[in-house]
């Protein structure tokens, strides 16, 4: 009992006799990293909030109150735009879900097939392939722009839907997610067993490496949904039919015509603030649907 006593009360190592032992450290929030983050978040959610905050606003308000003080407006100007040429507006935005889901899941498709043969299959000419596909990753959308114009003008595409849908199909970015998730997630242990099994290729493909590459594959569709969904050059190039355009496109020559007609103003920021409802409710959906395929992996399948 003595002993135990002296223990006790002997001094922590490190520290006089006599001095009061220091609490334990506790964790502290880094004030630097805490501060750039809000800054950064600041700085992103804040054309997001007037964006909001000024589709809720008429004509009149918006030039003439408080810029973070909602107004009275929203119905108002959503039934204008609504009613703006016969709802073309909803038209654009049809158009934007078509190219947009489509060229996503087209995309996704391509992106899954390749990156599944550059991980699992041994050619030659592999990782050539691949170095030039990491190399149309670093090349700028503008770049390619016209020459792809050039191309479908070649074959009669332009100004149709295909001319916006071909040249989403292959997306270098999209194939190199899906190599590097399907060399990580697709043991090569369980493709060898499979073929000893009698299974072919294709069936391996769906039934084994597929369910296992999810997670990334849906990363894949989502970049590649939100990367069509803004994309403004690839149709300001290759469409003139305003029927065709996308929602982009569209918002654009509504803003062009405000510079003559200023009441034009409130339907693009209320066709901007729309517009951004479908990536939100999107990200949210896939968010769900990514975790919980992460959590469970190929358990699933």
């Amino acid at each position: 009992m003595s002993s135990l006593a002296v223990r006790k009360a002997r001094p922590a190592a490190g520290t006089a006799p006599g001095t009061a032992q220091a609490p334990p450290p506790r964790h502290r929030i880094a004030l630097v990293p805490t501060v750039t983050l809000l800054i950064g978040a600041l700085y992103c959610l804040l054309p997001v909030a007037w964006v909001v905050i000024a589709s809720t606003k008429s004509g009149r308000e918006l030039f003439s109150t408080f810029t973070f003080l909602p107004g009275s407006g929203f119905t108002g100007n959503l039934s204008d735009l609504s009613a703006y040429r016969d709802g073309v507006y909803w038209q654009w935005m049809a158009n934007s879900a078509f190219y947009a889901v489509l060229g996503a899941l087209l995309s996704t498709a391509v992106s899954a097939f390749s990156g599944y043969a550059l991980a699992t299959y041994r050619f030659r000419g592999r990782e050539t392939m691949f170095n030039v596909l990491l190399a149309g990753v670093l090349m700028p959308p503008v770049i390619l722009a016209i020459p792809q114009y050039l191309l479908l003008a070649k074959a009669d595409l332009t100004d149709s839907y295909l001319s916006v849908l071909l040249p989403q199909i292959l997306s270098p970015y999209g194939v190199y997610l899906a190599r590097i998730y399907a060399a990580a997630a697709v043991p090569g242990d369980v493709v060898e067993a499979a073929r000893m099994d009698g299974a072919g290729e294709w069936r391996i493909f769906t039934r084994i490496a597929l369910p296992m590459m999810v997670p990334g594959l849906v990363t894949v569709f989502l970049f590649q949904f939100v990367a069509v969904w803004n994309n403004f050059l690839l149709p300001f190039i290759m469409l003139s039919d305003d029927e065709k355009f996308p929602i982009t496109l569209g918002l654009y020559t509504l803003l062009e015509q405000g510079s003559n007609t200023p009441a034009l103003y409130t339907l693009v920021i209320t066709g901007a603030f729309v517009a951004v409802l479908p990536l939100v409710a999107l990200f949210l959906v896939v968010q769900r649907f990514w975790s919980l395929d992460l959590l469970s992996g190929a358990v699933k399948s």
